[in-house]
Parts: C-alpha cells; sequence; structure tokens
C-alpha cells in the first residue's frame, strides 16, 4: 500500500486507536504495525477472526490475556548468558500460565470458534518452567528458602545472629545508658544494625559512627559489643545474596533452553491480543463484517456470425470497467465522534466505476473521500466497518491526494504540490487501485484548471482505476453524464439554515446554490434578476430541473421512510404476540404440572390410607373389627375411583350366574379370592386362607365353580406368590425397609415358609435396621443369617409363624 496515502487518509490514528485496545505491549506493536492485505484468503480469514473474537468477548467474559508480558528481551538476555532477575523470571511465569489458560478455554470451545482454536492450539507448553518458578521465587519476586539446601541453612544462621543482634540493641535501650539515645530506636546504616546517639553525648556509648544526620544533632553509632556479630551477619548476606544469583542463573538458563519456544509463544498470544483488539474495536463502532466480492469480469462483445451482417458490424467501444464492487450503506468516519458524525451511503451502481463529487466548500467533500478510502483500508486489515452494511473488492492499492499540501521549503504552491503528489499517483496507478483526489484542478486559472481535470479522469479511467474525484468545475457534470462508466455525486445543501447536511446522493449532480443563497440573504430582485439573465436560459433550466429531481427524491424518501416504520411497527407486533403465545405456553404448562401434582399427592394420601386399612385388617382379632374395616376400605376405594379414574362409558352387563356354596369368589373390598362355605339370602360366609368372614352379595364376583363329578375338598385361595429373595442392596434405609414391609405382607399372604432378604454386608447400618424390623413384625416367627452358600453375613433368611 502507499505510505503516504495511508498517512493522508489517517489510517495511522485507527491503527493507534486500535492499540489501546491491545492488552499488551507485544499486541500493542502489532496493531501499530498492521497493514491491509491484498490477498482475499488472508483478509477473509482475518475478518473471520475478528467476528469469532467480538461473538467470544461477548458470550465468555472471563476470557483474557491477563498477566502476559512481552518477555522476548529477557529470552535474550538469558540467551546471553545473562542472570534474569527475578521479576523477569515472574513476568515468564505468568505468561506461559496465560497463554495456558487462554489454551485451554480456545480449544474447549473450538467447536463455536474453530478460527481462535487453530491459533491456540499453536501455542507451546514450555514444560516444567512454571513450577520450577514457583517453587524457587515468590509472587513479592523474593527467593524462597527452599530454593536450595544451602540457601536454606544460611537464611536459619541468619535469623539465630539477627536475634542475638536485637537482643544485645533491646538490652542498651532498656539500660540507664539510653538517656544518651535521640531516641529508644534500633536502625540499620550501611548493611549495619545501629542506634541513635545524640552528639554531645558523643563517647558516652563505645562504638563506631556510620553516619549522622543534616544537622549534626544525631550520631548513628554500631555500639562495640555488636561488631563482631554485625560482622558475623554481613558475611551471612554476603553468602545469601551469592546462594540467590546461583539459584536464579540455574533458573535463567532453563529459560534460555526453551527461549525459543517462550518467543513463539508471545508471538501467538499477541496474535490473539490483535484480535482481541479489532473485537473490541468493532463492538465500540458498532461495526458489520464487510463481505468481500470477487473482481467481476465482462465478456467482450462477439461479432455476428453472418458474413453479410459482420461486414456492417462495429465493434462497440471496449468496456474499461475494472469489475470493482462498492456498496457500503450507513458508512460513518471512524474518527469523528459517534453522536455527530453523520452516516452516507457510498452505494456505487455495478456499471460505475468513477464517481465525481460535487457540492459546496464544508459540505463533506473531503470527509466523504476520506471515509471512502478508510473503508477499503479497514476492510483489508480484518477490522469491521462502522455501517449498516458493506460489500467490496480488495484493492491492490488506495491513492489519495487530499487537503492543501503546499511547501514553503520546497518553493511548491499548493497547485504544484497537488500536481506534484498525482503525478507520483497516475504512475503508479492500474485497474486494481482505488484513487481519491480531492479539489482537482484547483489553485490555477479555471478554464485551465477544468481542462486539466478532466484530462486526468480521462487518464484514469483509461487505466480502469476506481475513482472518487471532488470538484467545484460545473464542466464535469456534463463529462459524468456523457461518458460510461462514470456518473455524479452531490452533496446536499439546506437553504433555509444556510448549512450543509452531509449527505451523500450518488447519481444527481451537485446545484448551484448562489442565486437561492443570495435572496437568502436579501439581495435585491433586480439583481438577481440580471444575474440569472447573465447565466443564460439554459443553465436557469438547468438548475430548476435539479429543483424538481430533488423535490421527487425527497419524496420518495419520505414514502421510503413511512414504509420501514410501518414494517418495523408490524414486526414488534410479531414480537409481541409471540411473546405472548411464549408466555401462555409457559402459563399452560405451570397449570398442567400443578394439576398433576395436586393428583399425584391426593393418589399418595389415598394409597396411604389403603396400605394402613390393610394392615388393620391382617391386625383384626375379631370379626366385628374387620367388617368395619372392610367398609373403610370399600369406601376409599370408591373415593380413589372417583377421584382417579375418569367416567367410562357404560357397557351391557352380562347376567351373573347365581352363587352356590363351593363357588370360588373375588371380595372386592379387599381384592383377594375365597370360596363360599355357607349362603344366606344377603350375605355369604367366605373362607378366605385360615380366616372366615361373611360378605354381603354385592361384594363377591362370580370366580369359578368346581365340577360335578369332582369330590368335594376345601379350597384355600392364596396370593400372588412375590418371588423367596428380596435384594434391597443400595438402598436407603427408609426405602429399604419399606420395601421389606410389603415383600413380607404379600409373602405372608401366599403361604411361603420362608424367603430371603438381600441386604449386603457393606458398613452393616442397613443389615442392622433390617432385622430389628423383622423383630417387630407380626408375621416373622424367626430369622437366621445366611449360610455360606447363601451369602452369609450379607443375607438375612426369614421364616414365618404358622
Amino acid at each position: 500500500m502507499d505510505g503516504k496515502s495511508l498517512h493522508t487518509l489517517e489510517f495511522d490514528k485507527i491503527l493507534n486507536i486500535l492499540a489501546g485496545y491491545a492488552s499488551f505491549s507485544a499486541g500493542e506493536e502489532l496493531a501499530r504495525s498492521l497493514q491491509p492485505t491484498t490477498d482475499p484468503w488472508e483478509a477473509e480469514q482475518w475478518q473471520t477472526e475478528t467476528a469469532e473474537a467480538r461473538l467470544l468477548l461477548d458470550t465468555h467474559t472471563s476470557v483474557t490475556i491477563g498477566g502476559t508480558k512481552d518477555v522476548r528481551p529477557a529470552c535474550d538476555n538469558a540467551d546471553r548468558g545473562f542472570t534474569l532477575p527475578a521479576e523477569d523470571l515472574l513476568d515468564i511465569r505468568s505468561t506461559i500460565i496465560a497463554a495456558r489458560n487462554l489454551k485451554r478455554v480456545l480449544l474447549k470451545a473450538a467447536d463455536e470458534f474453530p478460527r481462535l482454536a487453530a491459533i491456540a492450539e499453536l501455542i507451546e507448553e514450555c514444560p516444567g518452567l512454571v513450577t520450577a518458578v514457583s517453587q524457587t521465587i515468590d509472587d513479592r519476586g523474593e527467593v524462597l528458602d527452599s530454593a536450595s539446601p544451602k540457601l536454606a541453612k544460611i537464611r536459619s544462621e541468619m535469623r539465630v545472629v539477627h536475634g542475638r543482634i536485637q537482643d544485645k540493641l533491646q538490652k542498651l535501650l532498656n539500660s540507664s545508658q539510653n538517656q544518651y539515645l535521640q531516641e529508644p530506636i534500633i536502625t540499620m546504616r550501611s548493611g549495619r544494625y545501629v542506634v541513635p546517639l545524640r552528639a554531645d553525648a558523643k563517647g558516652r556509648i563505645k562504638g563506631i559512627v556510620h553516619d549522622q544526620s543534616g544537622t549534626g544533632a544525631t550520631l548513628w553509632v554500631e555500639p562495640l559489643h555488636t561488631v563482631e556479630l554485625n560482622n558475623e551477619f554481613r558475611s551471612l548476606q554476603i553468602r545469601e545474596q551469592d546462594e540467590i544469583n546461583r539459584v536464579l542463573k540455574e533458573l535463567s538458563a532453563k529459560v534460555a533452553a526453551q527461549s525459543d519456544s517462550i518467543r513463539r509463544v508471545v508471538e501467538r498470544l499477541a496474535e490473539l491480543d490483535l484480535i482481541f483488539a479489532r473485537a473490541r474495536y468493532a463492538a465500540m463502532l458498532d461495526g458489520v463484517q464487510p463481505a468481500f466480492v470477487a473482481w467481476r469480469e465482462f465478456e467482450m462483445p462477439r461479432p455476428p456470425k453472418h458474413a453479410n451482417e459482420r461486414k456492417k458490424w462495429t465493434p462497440p467501444p471496449p468496456n474499461l470497467h475494472p469489475g470493482s464492487t462498492i456498496w457500503i450503506k450507513g458508512a460513518r468516519h471512524p474518527l469523528l465522534p459517534p453522536d455527530e458524525v453523520v452516516p452516507i451511503d457510498l452505494t456505487v451502481p455495478e456499471d460505475v466505476f468513477t464517481v465525481l463529487i460535487t457540492g459546496p466548500n464544508t459540505g463533506g467533500k473531503t470527509v466523504s473521500l476520506k471515509t471512502m478510502g478508510l473503508m477499503a483500508l479497514m476492510a483489508q486489515s480484518g477490522m469491521q466497518l462502522p455501517a449498516v452494511e458493506a460489500r467490496l473488492t480488495l484493492f491492490d492499492n488506495v491513492f489519495a491526494d487530499i487537503g492543501d499540501e503546499q511547501s514553503i521549503e520546497q518553493s511548491l504552491s499548493t497547485f504544484s504540490a497537488h500536481i506534484t503528489n498525482i503525478v507520483r499517483i497516475l504512475e503508479r496507478v492500474d485497474d486494481r487501485s482505488l484513487v481519491l483526489l480531492d479539489e482537482l484542478g484547483s489553485g490555477t486559472d479555471p478554464a485551465e484548471g477544468a481542462a486539466l481535470a478532466q484530462a486526468i479522469i480521462s487518464y484514469l479511467r483509461d487505466k480502469g482505476a476506481t475513482s472518487f474525484i471532488a470538484t467545484h468545475y460545473p464542466e464535469l457534470k456534463f463529462y459524468a453524464d456523457q461518458r460510461p462508466g462514470a456518473t455524479n455525486a452531490s452533496l446536499t445543501f439546506d437553504i433555509d439554515t444556510l448549512s450543509p447536511t452531509y449527505e451523500m446522493m450518488i447519481g444527481i449532480p451537485g446545484k448551484s446554490n448562489a442565486f437561492a443563497i443570495a435572496r437568502r440573504l436579501g439581495l435585491d430582485e433586480t439583481a438577481l434578476d440580471e444575474a440569472m439573465r447573465l447565466n443564460g436560459a439554459g443553465s436557469n433550466e438547468a438548475e430548476a430541473l435539479l429543483d424538481s429531481i430533488y423535490d421527487l427524491r425527497e419524496k420518495i424518501a419520505a414514502e421510503e421512510a413511512a414504509a420501514r416504520l410501518a414494517l418495523r411497527q408490524i414486526e414488534e407486533e410479531k414480537d409481541t404476540l409471540a411473546r405472548r403465545l411464549e408466555q401462555i405456553e409457559e402459563e399452560r404448562a405451570q397449570i398442567l404440572a400443578a394439576a398433576r401434582a395436586e393428583a399425584q399427592e391426593r393418589i399418595a394420601a389415598v394409597e396411604a390410607e389403603l396400605r394402613r386399612a390393610r394392615r388393620q385388617i391382617r391386625d383384626a382379632q375379631s370379626l366385628n373389627k374387620l367388617k368395619k374395616v372392610s367398609k373403610d376400605v370399600a369406601q376409599l376405594e370408591e373415593v380413589t375411583a372417583v377421584t382417579l379414574t375418569p367416567p367410562k362409558p357404560k357397557t351391557p352387563s352380562r347376567k351373573k350366574p347365581d352363587l352356590q356354596v363351593g363357588d370360588r369368589v373375588r371380595i372386592k373390598t379387599l381384592n383377594t379370592d375365597g370360596e363360599i362355605v355357607s349362603l344366606g339370602k344377603k350375605d355369604a360366609l367366605v373362607v378366605v386362607g385360615r380366616a372366615q368372614m361373611r360378605v354381603k352379595l354385592p361384594d363377591l364376583v362370580f370366580k369359578s365353580r368346581p365340577a360335578a363329578a369332582e369330590p368335594e375338598v376345601e379350597h384355600v385361595s392364596r396370593a400372588a406368590s412375590p418371588g423367596l429373595e428380596l435384594d434391597i442392596r443400595g438402598r436407603r434405609v427408609e426405602e429399604g425397609l419399606a420395601e421389606i414391609e410389603s415383600f413380607l405382607d404379600r409373602a405372608y399372604l401366599s403361604q411361603m415358609p420362608w424367603v430371603r432378604i438381600i441386604h449386603g454386608k457393606g458398613t452393616g447400618r442397613l443389615r442392622t435396621a433390617v432385622r430389628k424390623a423383622l423383630k417387630q413384625n407380626p408375621h416373622v416367627a424367626t430369622w437366621e443369617e445366611g449360610k455360606d452358600g447363601e451369602g452369609g453375613a450379607g443375607v438375612t433368611v426369614v421364616k414365618f409363624a404358622d
């Protein structure tokens, strides 16, 4: 890219803002040196990385490169054999830890952020360094006692000597000699412990003077009886520092052994930091990801196939269009305050590649040109664009000549400076270039300037360069209408406020506002009429036609705005209805859940009552109590049927056979079978197991009748067998006991002689609870531990009472 043009477009300011979003110096360095790419694959990759990073930072707010430092200079020093200070080693450790953490997060989310994960996968581990530094240096940068046995021994001796020095000096402070001290404190001078002696008491305490105060009123004296101890302490300090240097040198050698890996880690982190900086900048700009469009190719016109037609055929002029695409809706200049900048539409028709912009001074022509240039440069640098929608091609170069570049030192006027820069541009321009020229041909005679401007524009068209050119010359308006691939554009002006609106309209030339402004400011109508007459009827008609075009455009814009408003209202109503539907579905689900919960509670309560009633039946000692309980059970079952069973359609009942003695029947209230042994008018005596009971005839359901030829025998109904074993291993005590109680009831009613309960050995808590419950069960006669072949202590064999 052309460096001078990048500076003219203030791309360096964009990079400085981008660097401000980086997390450490290596990322800032990459941001400031970022250059737009011309490789389509690389441009797409950069945009994908920025989009992934923006989504990552929005959804994973804890992701950071915090703690990372640019430790490459420290690695260079380690390679040269220098001993690294503890601070550098801690920076290396924190950088490796930050890299590991970031790599772990990105690889875990590789499906969602594949491009970032691919970069993170290149981060090397640098094994052993983090542990080595952590075991040697604490977070304050101090070498630990555990760094080496020798260092631990030296520091232990230092603590002993230090304690002895403090004891001796403390005794001095507490003695009668403290009257000669300026104040009772112990301090250090030149690495030795001293006390502050008043200057007028010099000689009262024998010792060595190491320093004195600025006023000379205080002498810092080392008492003679601590000199040997201070000497010993100082010697230990020197030995300590030597050992620390040796330990740090060993660590530095380990860093040097992995210095290349550490540098690559920093480079990968800097690359990710740059990507995250682009994402943060995009979020601040509320940017959009641009879509890159390939350069279009146009077919050459073919001559007719018939010979006669081919003779008459004249080849059309060659199509100079390079195949570029620029379609940017709502583009905002990224360096202007977001709340002040006016968005512009840089929506160039597909058959246009030369745009001539006209409009008043301070109307926004220069800002529009810079906006166009920055949109292309930012897109090709991986940055999202401050716009609503963006589609454009990749340009190999961007050239710009904008602003006053006169040079006193080089004796160049404004015109000469512009022409010098344009000459340089024309020497390098091609059909893959974007050219931005401001006030082309200005600074000289208007007639010559207009002619020169037309010639330069024609040269750029012949080269196939995509161009945006701002001018004041009215001749260029007609030039754009008469050349294929060229179009006019204008920046509007508000006559009422006499100020520009900064809105660009591509396809409509700018109109002169001189007469309108003069009339608005109160110029005499006679003078205005004379000026309009001198200007010519044709020019006045053209201005009137432009006025009608502007009015039509405003009307269309108003209708489009109304249509967008109506569409937005429809979308809002749609969203409101969708949210209401979701609320209704949630309320419906809550009502159903509440109904199910209430039904389950009622079912559980009824089932609990039934279980209690059945236990009362088994424990009944008299026939009257049994009848009462049977009646209660019947009422509970009726309630259960009403509560839980939906009404069924009535079916025609079949005629029941008359009951006889010996018939097998089902007792509905007890849900068990028995045999009729005596039959009355309203009830019958029924044998159930070992018990006999009187049951009303309506509560009996005929099951079967023995054959007439068979002799009469006594039938005893048995409940269905629950099986010989119950396995409650893994159950909680309460759950296991509930299952045992139900199992024993069913086994007893089915007249089983014994059963096995498998509870496992474990801690013995479940076994103890089971055997305690067996002692309290009325159906259980005895129980014993299982034999070796039956499971031993993990099984209890239960025998029922006769």
